[in-house]
C-alpha cells in the first residue's frame, strides 16, 4: 500500500457550525480546533491516523461556484434508512432533487451550507 486518506478537507464560511453538524451525524468529535479558521472533527477513539479519516472544516468566505465535484455517501449504522432519515432532516439536512428520481434507493440532501450528500439504503456495521 501507498498512501492512506488520512483526512479530508472542506473549506466552507462557517467550520464551527458545519463541525457540529458532521459531528452529530458521522457521531465524531472535535480533535482541533484554531479560533474561528478551521474545525477538525474525528472518531473519539482514534482521531487522526485512525481507520477513517478525519474532517477538517476550514473557512473560506468564497461563495462556492458550481456543483460538487465530490460528496460524502452515509449508511446508518443502527437503525433502518427510514429512522435514520428523520434523525438527518432533525439535524438541520435537507432533501434537494437533483434528478435522481422517486425510484432511487437513496435520499440525496445538504447540509447547513448546502453541500449535497447522499444517505444510502444499506445499513453497515459500525467500526470498533
Amino acid at each position: 500500500m501507498a498512501c492512506r486518506i488520512s483526512e479530508l478537507v472542506i473549506e466552507c464560511t462557517d467550520p464551527q457550525r458545519l463541525a457540529a453538524f458532521w459531528s452529530e451525524v458521522l457521531g465524531f468529535v472535535e480533535i482541533d480546533r484554531e479560533g474561528d479558521v478551521l474545525v477538525e472533527i474525528g472518531p473519539s477513539e482514534a482521531g487522526f491516523g485512525g481507520p477513517q479519516p478525519t474532517l477538517l472544516f476550514l473557512r473560506n468566505d468564497a461563495p462556492r461556484a458550481g456543483k460538487l465535484r465530490l460528496h460524502f455517501d452515509v449508511n446508518a449504522t443502527d437503525r433502518d434508512q427510514d429512522a435514520e432519515l428523520e434523525r438527518l432532516l432533525a439535524l438541520g439536512a435537507k432533501p434537494v432533487d437533483i434528478g435522481q428520481g422517486e425510484s432511487a434507493s437513496w435520499h440525496v440532501l445538504t447540509d447547513p451550507e448546502g453541500n449535497e450528500f447522499c444517505l444510502l439504503q444499506r445499513r453497515l456495521a459500525p467500526l470498533g
